[in-house]
Parts: structure tokens; sequence; C-alpha cells
């Protein structure tokens, strides 16, 4: 679908780039010629990611262990990325946190947990990218991940409900007040695409999405390789006039079922019990990994 070389000269930081969808978009940024940055909490992963990726297609992978709720820390990397490799061209907002629940049985740890990673610190780092770009006179774009419910919100993870929703508004703001600066921000809002940690914490039980492939309008789960393909696109130069957008990619599953957690109305005590020890276990599993 795209020129081997399509990417060369651009420099790219996928945040959350170790892992999951992250790193897919990684990989095929490298494919197309791009210098690639990723980052994440665990610099380990990002470390294997890294060398893993260089060994399959060549190129060059910058592995960068931060934690984007720390706004200092955001800007500390971004300024070694401007001095040591140069200027990135675009920007990747992919690193993210949630997990179902009864918003009544919600802790302010566990609100703040997403809330910290996915709105402040997504803009934390959109922030240093952009005025940064804006200073040397360079354009750029931001790709965002976000979700299809910031259009109609989602019972059942309101942390990520809220907080992708304020990359939305934080997209169309500043597609509009930095596009005279030649920047461009638009999102993405996958449907289900399964990975471990997403579909331990969102879909406990139904890790394969079997559910989500009976009530899609198409009859199943996204891939990975047509979310590589749309942002491949976003930051292509095809078609540079899309701007402050949000792209969903669901096969339709928002426009039939809402796209979002309403059906968990029906989960019993014990059912919601279970999707917490999952829940658990992969976040030990998580720490466990860090450590």
């Amino acid at each position: 679908m795209f020129s081997d070389q399509l990417l060369v000269g651009r420099r790219i930081l996928v945040t959350g780039g170790g892992t999951g969808l992250g790193k897919a978009m990684a990989s095929r940024f490298l494919q197309l010629g791009a210098e690639v940055h990723i980052c994440g909490r665990r610099k380990s992963v990002c470390d294997e990611t890294a060398t893993e990726l260089m060994a399959e297609y060549g190129g060059r992978v910058v592995s960068h262990g931060v934690d984007i709720r720390n706004a200092m820390a955001v800007d500390e990397m971004i300024e070694a990325i401007w001095t040591t490799s140069g200027p990135l061209t675009d920007l990747i907002n992919n690193a993210a946190g949630n997990f179902i629940s009864r918003s009544e049985e919600l802790s302010p740890r566990g609100f703040d947990a997403v809330a910290n990673i996915v709105m402040h610190g997504t803009f934390y780092v959109t922030h240093a990218v952009g005025r940064r770009w804006i200073a040397g006179g360079n354009r750029g774009n931001v790709v965002s991940i976000t979700v299809t419910w910031v259009r109609n919100g989602s019972p059942y993870v309101v942390p990520s409900a809220m907080s992708k929703s304020a990359i939305h508004a934080m997209t169309m703001s500043l597609a509009v007040e930095w596009g005279r600066h030649g920047i461009r921000l638009n999102t993405i809002a996958p449907g289900e695409i399964p990975t471990e940690g997403m579909s331990k914490r969102i879909k406990p039980g139904d890790e394969a999405g079997a559910r989500t492939k009976a009530m899609n309008p198409m009859g199943r789960v996204g891939t990975m390789e047509e979310l590589q393909n749309l942002a491949v696109f976003l930051i292509s130069g095809g078609c540079d006039w899309i701007n402050g957008e949000t792209i969903a990619m669901d096969g339709a599953q928002a426009l039939a079922m809402g796209g979002n957690f309403y059906q968990l109305r029906d989960w019993s005590d014990d059912d919601w019990t279970k999707a917490r020890e999952s829940i658990k276990a992969q976040n030990e599993k998580d720490r466990a990994a860090r450590g």
C-alpha cells in the first residue's frame, strides 16, 4: 500500500511504544524508513522492543524510560531527543490505562491512575513537543489514540471516557490554535483490537473478542495492520488538510451498538468479583515486570 521509503527523514515518537498497539505502529514506521523513538515506564521492555525491531527491520529505534505522568521528566526526554537526534517530525500519543469498574466502587487512586496517564500525560508530551515545533518554525503531526465513546460516553469506564474525551477536545482545540504553524492534530478511535493488557483489564473472560464479533456489523475485531495503515496515512502527507478530526475504525460498531460497555449492566456481583481478580492479576504481573 505504501512505498518502502515513504517515511525516510521522519523522526517519530510513540508513547507506550514498547508493547501492544504502540509497538505495532512503531514497527510499521520503522519499516517505512523512519527513525523511531519509543517510551514507556518499563525501559527494559522498550529496550527489548527496540532491539527486536532493529534486528528484524534495520534502521534506528531509540528507547526512553519515562513516566509521562511526570511533566518534568517528559520535558527532559523531549529536550534530550531534540539535542541528541534533532526535532521530531511526528508524535503518536498512544500510552494509556483503563479498566472496567462499577463507578460507585472506584477509588480516587483508581481514577487518578487512568486520568494522570491518559489526560495529563498526553497533554504533557503534546505540549513539550508542540512548543518546540513552534519555537523552531517546524511543521509537525500529532496522532492520538482515543475511543469511539468520546462521542457518547461509556458506563463502567468513566475515568477513561472522561480522559479520552479530554484528548478529543485537546485535538480539536490545538488543531485550530496551531494550524497556522503547520501543526496538525488528529485522533484514531479504534474498536477492539485484542492485546494482552487491554483484554485482561476491560474484556476479562472475552480476551479473544467473541462478544465483540457477535455484536459487530462486520462480525470481527480489528487488526494491527489496519491501525498501522491508518496511522501511516495520517502522517504520510497524503492529505495534510485533515486536521482536528477523530476517525473511528471499528467496523461501524459504535453506530450499531454504541461501541461502549453498556452491556455490562447485566453482570452479577460474582461477574464483577471475577473481573476485579483478573485485573488485579494483570496489574501484579505488570508490576513484577517493572521491578
